[in-house]
């Protein structure tokens, strides 16, 4: 099952590295931060950069969530578990097949390209294809897409990256 603890925002990596370093693999499966790939424009130059898609939050795969809540406690930086009555609580279904679906084993979100349809986008490759109405806003200039999904037992803004062409090639 699928678990997510929150941690500091900026510390996702390095409490990550502490989960893979401390906990036995046969408690944890797989620690995992995901992110999404965006361009972004530096001096007149376009980068690709990888970006944390869930500021402030580690993901943990494991099938004995009772021996994982007990090897956290070696894990410093940690803020909290998704709890209820001193039971982790896993992801649901649709939580794990939004992240499956989008980022893939990998947990990376590629960058989808779109086209303006009149004055819609469509989304023409990417894994935003046919989701444009999870679209909330897109900023143009920075080449993102803003989402508002639930996550979490709320909803969450999250951004992807999405280039968009003023006119279909």
């Amino acid at each position: 099952m699928w678990y997510v603890m929150q941690v500091q925002t900026g510390s996702e990596e390095k409490i990550q590295l502490q989960c893979q370093k401390l906990i036995s693999t046969d408690v944890l499966q797989k620690c995992f931060i995901p992110y999404y790939k965006e361009q972004r424009k530096l001096h007149g130059e376009w980068f690709l950069l990888k970006k944390v898609l869930f500021p402030g939050y580690v993901f943990m795969i494991t099938d004995v969530p009772e021996e994982l809540w007990y090897d956290l406690k070696k894990v410093q930086g940690l803020t909290k578990l998704l709890v209820t009555d001193g039971e982790m609580i896993p992801l649901s279904d649709e939580e794990v097949d939004f992240l499956l679906r989008f980022g893939g084993e990998e947990q990376v979100v590629e960058i989808s390209k779109g086209v303006f349809e009149g004055s819609r986008v469509k989304v023409i490759s990417g894994p935003l294809v046919g989701k444009e109405g999870l679209i909330k806003k897109i900023d143009y200039h920075k080449r993102k897409a803003i989402l508002e999904v639930e996550m979490f037992g709320r909803k969450q803004q999250i951004r992807f990256g999405l280039e968009v062409q003023m006119e279909k090639a």
